[in-house]
């Protein structure tokens, strides 16, 4: 039990370093690189408990920028692992849900300081060479998100503890914020690794334990991720890791009676599907499950007609083409008015054009590949659809090659369909479709803006007449949990800009805030009567 009130550091968002020609974390981060591209292959294991479990059945690791080099091999589970990780979180929740919330808080503020020292170089180089990150993405996320969700997560756990009840006279009231009864099934993609990490590291923090399978094509990172869990004190059992077939996976999770929660990112189908899985099979359980989860979007910008072009040709050049579009928040479908679209086309266009493409070890490089073959047959076969079509057209790009590493030219398309196909579906790589709008339409094309997609993640309003930028606010009240003004629909922070969207987009439990945190809890209300009273008769029966 604590033995006193104690105030944790108090968080800063983790400063960004820019990898600018000639400094010196530019050096140090390429020599790691290098060091890693070139070693010899690595083994990523199950972890589970204090075993790290060697299997028969291995995948290659492959940079998706040079997709022949191997860099290792990672193992595959079973069922039977599966089970074996669940039965170490629970022998690990013993201790680890008793533990004091400072010594829990004090283990990730000790990872969050060991990823901005000695391991930030190695996180940043696993996620540039097997996510395919360049040196600033891999920055923003693998490090400075990282360290961010971790040390703030710390604050706002302090924050929640401290939400106490007030207590009437000859009374005392006190909340309590247990863990959840079982485990918590973290499935995690492969796009941000500060995802990877925060969907096992909150619910850990708040006393649960998790039982974590991390993407197929994030395993170098993921490596790298429990090696930092590892090194600052995580005790063994209580973040598993285990890579297994997913159906397989699931069939021992979510017919565990032990099963008390799910943190999810990942697709809306697959989402939906689990979410009726649990549902049916909500009679096995102790205690209902959590489902917290994100699952992705259909993103929007929508200029003004008094909006400044080149504000708004950078948000989409950066908004839908950093990290190749594959963020769930990137920019993917574009409404312009007629007034202002040919200058913003003409500088995306310019913009395009200008953009490196190549492997993440050479800086210079803005676009790198996509994560896998199957991404890429997926999103090359939107490009080529958009080329059959008559009420569309590819203003720049469209052409792929898959030869040395999975490679798609940033597209810009556009349409006279509103309702095109590539203005609706996600596509989760550098594609963007552009419909041009009639200037004085704007209120109208906020309706259209609001009835197109299923998905509710982020948005954009560009506009320098602020009665424009309150109408979109108010029309677009439900379209999207991160709301941006003159600023791409990229790049939350956490602290800043807590993170989630609703409809098709997932639960809205806000990761980057208390809010995800409270989900992980199951609150205990304690009255204590001092002098209990000794005579069950109340005044009004005189």
């Amino acid at each position: 039990m604590p033995k006193g009130i104690y105030n944790m550091p108090y968080p800063l968002n983790e400063p960004v370093n820019n990898y600018e020609p000639g400094s010196n974390e530019r050096a140090n981060l390429l020599n790691k690189y290098e060091e890693m591209y070139n070693q010899e292959p690595i083994h990523v294991p199950l972890y589970i408990g204090a075993e790290e479990i060697e299997t028969s059945n291995k995948l290659p690791i492959n940079p998706p920028h040079d997709h022949q080099h191997t860099l290792g091999h990672f193992s595959m589970g079973t069922k039977d692992h599966v089970r074996k990780a669940i039965d170490s979180a629970l022998e690990a929740r013993k201790k680890w849900a008793n533990m004091p919330w400072e010594n829990r808080a004090t283990i990730f503020l000790k990872a969050a300081d060991l990823l901005a020292g000695p391991f930030r170089d190695e996180m940043n180089a696993a996620t540039m060479l097997g996510q395919s990150k360049n040196v600033f993405q891999a920055e923003i996320d693998a490090a400075c998100e990282l360290i961010d969700f971790l040390r703030f997560n710390v604050a706002y756990l302090q924050q929640i503890y401290a939400e106490q009840p007030d207590s009437a006279e000859g009374i005392l009231n006190r909340l309590e914020y247990r863990p959840l009864e079982g485990f918590v099934f973290a499935i995690t993609p492969f796009n941000f690794t500060a995802i990877a990490a925060n969907l096992c590291a909150a619910p850990a923090m708040m006393g649960n334990v998790v039982v974590w399978k991390p993407a197929e094509t994030q395993m170098y990172s993921a490596k790298v991720i429990m090696k930092l869990f590892k090194e600052a004190g995580v005790p063994d059992g209580v973040i598993n890791m285990v890579v297994a077939d997913g159906p397989e996976a699931g069939d021992v999770v979510f017919n565990h009676p032990e099963f008390a929660g799910l943190h999810f990112t990942g697709s809306t189908g697959v989402f939906k599907h689990l979410w009726k899985t649990i549902g049916t099979n909500i009679d096995k359980y102790r205690s209902y499950p959590r489902i917290v989860g994100e699952t992705g979007g259909k993103d929007f910008i929508i200029a003004h007609p008094s909006a400044n072009p080149m504000a708004v040709a950078t948000g989409i050049s950066r908004g839908a083409f950093e990290f190749q579009g594959q963020k769930c928040s990137a920019a993917s479908r574009v409404y312009l008015p007629s007034n202002i679209s040919s200058e913003v086309l003409n500088q995306v266009v310019e913009d395009v054009n200008s953009f490196k493409m190549g492997p993440t070890g050479d800086p210079s490089n803005f676009i790198n590949a996509v994560i896998s073959e199957t991404a890429f047959d997926r999103i090359a076969s939107y490009i080529d659809y958009v080329k059959e079509q008559n009420d569309a057209e590819i203003l720049v790009g469209g052409n792929y090659d898959k030869s040395k590493g999975y490679f798609i030219q940033p597209t810009v398309v556009k349409t006279t369909n509103p309702k095109f196909r590539t203005m609706c579906e996600e596509i989760f790589g550098p594609v963007v479709t552009v419909y041009i709008y009639e200037e004085n339409d704007f209120e109208s094309t906020l309706t259209m803006v609001d009835e197109t997609s299923d998905y509710a993640l982020t948005g954009a309003v560009f506009s320098q007449d602020r009665y424009a930028v309150d109408m979109a606010l108010s029309k677009l009240v439900n379209s999207a949990g991160n709301f941006y003004i003159n600023d791409k629909p990229t790049g939350a922070v956490v602290g800043q800009q807590p993170f989630g969207g609703a409809r098709g987009s997932g639960t809205n439990d806000k990761a980057g805030s208390y809010l995800n945190l409270l989900r992980w809890v199951s609150p205990r209300t304690i009255k204590e009567t001092l002098v209990p009273v000794k005579d069950y008769r109340y005044p009004f029966l005189g």
